[in-house]
């Protein structure tokens, strides 16, 4: 376990690395400021020490040589600082771009992940890893790269500076360093995993968040807020103890290697006053040593400060790849073509479709449309009716047989001319956080202010609008509380007005309109369905009588097919459920 664990984080590393060569003169860049910083400021102990040379016996003060010492080490503070300044800058840079491109790839990964996978993933935990875990990661990317360059460099330089000053006080140093390497890395290796737990935990407790502020009407219509409560107080519970396991346990990395060098710091003082007793070593180059002695342990609190974080990034960068991998839905053939204007002609050829293998659903499912005929697709709950729709818009390829617009297999039409061809309204609305104007102007961007007026009227959405505050130029988003949930649906009809494809699909379009505005609608898509291929999904049969063929599904299988007085006569399913609804009228 330990090993794969390993070899995921290696193979994250690498990546990010990958990611890094573009930014290769930064990097440089960086590599060379902090040589600057760490060359200045092994620098500046050993002047400080030929400054204590300079005042260390009675009668033996050199106030000039020390105001010059002093005043040399004040300009190389002063170039250390602007040195560091712009190595972070740069850092800033490369960690924030390379934060910038991952976000780009992975809004572009979802933009082309198939339905499947955002149907099966919570919208919480999709957005926690572009959200929580990009800014986890740049935490990071940050704290290492600024402080691993300059740690390593310490480390060998007040290396060779001791060594230059004393060997022997050098090896103790060199000798009891591996302790501190140690405990860095052995607490290292169990965090990666408390962190990657912390991480899902996280996306797990935003899923829940997400889900239940957009749903928090439902919720209390239902009075579920302590069963809701409970749920959040289970993973609240389990992201607290997952998050101080780990940080308690990244946290141990710190004090435990301030103890050994402590440990280092101790030895060195009692061999320095030892050598400086007998003489090998000066009272300054003791003061140097002792410095050095620190600044040599320093860097490995830091190295081992970032090992945590690095920890930490690596488990969300692996999360963060790991959408990115995702595979796309299927991309169109090389030899796929344009579709321009479709006919309207529309064919199931045999299909078979299933959204998981232990489940069938559509099962050899044939259906013939001429050209500018009005189809219903009529049946109870969950008998297909809407993935009939799915698979015409190819949000889904179906499992077998094919799927034909004006005799083509639509898997070999590039997805965006099909969709083109097509216009939805969906019992479910969606509006961005946008202008009423441009939520309308969504299916034919270069429409006129006219068109849009006349589509608004078209769909008896433009005297609702005159009354906004700002009328057309209003914003609003799909969850504002400014519109009903009719006049939100009003709007998506609009949209199909405006641009009013070849082809038409209304699912349940009208659900959440009055009657009186309904019957106004259905007279509007009287007149815009004429010549066009139209697709109708409704439970209220009264708005499908007029259709020229009907669709009677059930359990996934077309049992009747026909017009409303054919199918009456049948005295099926159709005649059945029919009379259910207007059993006082039925004839």
């Amino acid at each position: 376990m330990a090993d794969k664990q390993t070899g995921i984080q290696m193979q994250t590393l690498r990546r990010v690395l990958r990611d890094l060569k573009r930014y290769k003169l930064w990097l440089i860049l960086t590599v060379l400021l902090a040589f600057v910083t760490v060359a200045l400021t092994l620098y500046v102990p050993i002047l400080i020490g030929r400054a204590i040379d300079n005042i260390a016996g009675a009668g033996n003060v050199d106030l000039d040589a020390v105001t010059r010492i002093l005043l040399t080490v004040g300009i190389s503070v002063a170039v250390t600082a602007l040195a560091q300044w712009i190595m972070s800058m740069a850092h800033n840079k490369i960690a924030y771009e390379v934060v910038e491109d991952i976000r780009n790839r992975a809004i572009s990964r979802i933009e082309q992940l198939p339905l499947s996978y955002l149907d099966r993933q919570p919208t919480g935990v999709t957005v926690s890893r572009m959200i929580s875990d990009v800014d986890q990661f740049a935490d990071g990317l940050l704290m290492g790269f600024t402080q691993l360059f300059t740690g390593v460099l310490t480390i060998l330089g007040t290396l060779l500076f001791m060594l230059s000053i004393h060997p022997g006080i050098t090896l103790v140093v060199f000798v009891m360093t591996p302790l501190s390497l140690f405990v860095a890395a052995f607490i290292a290796k169990r965090t990666y995993s408390m962190f990657r737990v912390q991480a899902e935990t996280r996306a797990e407790q935003t899923a829940v968040i997400n889900e239940t502020i957009a749903n928090q009407k439902v919720v209390q219509a239902f009075g579920h807020e302590s069963e809701t409560m409970t749920q959040f107080d289970e993973i609240n519970d389990r992201l607290a103890a997952a998050s101080l396991k780990a940080t308690f346990y990244s946290s141990l990395t710190n004090p435990c290697t301030r103890f050994v060098n402590a440990l280092v710091y101790a030895s060195v003082g009692l061999t320095g006053a030892l050598a400086a007793i007998r003489g090998t070593i000066t009272v300054g180059q003791l003061s140097c040593f002792l410095s050095y002695a620190n600044q040599y342990t320093k860097p490995f609190n830091e190295i081992s400060g970032v090992i945590t974080e690095l920890q930490n990034a690596l488990a969300c960068a692996d999360r963060i790849f790991s959408l990115i991998d995702e595979p796309t839905e299927i991309p169109d053939a090389d030899d796929a073509f344009t579709l321009e204007q479709a006919e309207g002609a529309a064919a199931f050829d045999d299909i078979s479709f299933s959204y998981t293998k232990e489940r069938p659903l559509i099962e050899h499912c044939s259906v013939n449309v001429e050209p500018g005929q009005r189809v219903a697709i009529v049946g109870p709950t969950g008998c297909g009716k809407t993935t009939l729709i799915n698979l015409i818009m190819r949000f889904y390829d179906v499992n077998d047989g094919a799927v034909r617009i004006d005799g083509h297999d639509i898997r070999g039409i590039t997805r965006h001319s099909l969709r083109g061809q097509l216009g939805m309204v969906l019992q479910d609305t969606w509006l961005k956080a946008a202008t009423v104007r441009e939520n309308i102007r969504m299916g034919k961007p270069d429409a006129t202010d006219e068109e849009i007026i006349a589509a608004a009227k078209a769909a008896h959405a433009h005297s609702f609008i005159k009354r906004l505050p700002q009328g057309y130029d209003t914003v609003i988003s799909d969850k504002s509380g400014a519109l009903s949930q009719g006049q939100r649906q009003l709007l998506c009809i609009a949209r199909l007005m405006l641009c009013l494809p070849p082809m038409l699909i209304l699912d349940e379009a009208t659900s959440s309109i009055d009657t009186r505005t309904e019957q106004k609608i259905q007279s509007a898509f009287q007149k815009m369905m004429q010549g066009r291929t139209s697709f109708i999904v409704a439970h209220r049969l009264s708005t499908i009588r007029e259709a020229d063929l009907i669709l009677v599904m059930k359990d996934g299988q077309i049992i009747e097919q026909g017009d409303h007085a054919s199918l009456l006569k049948q005295d099926g399913f159709y005649a059945n459920l029919y009379r259910s609804q207007f059993a006082h009228t039925a004839t």
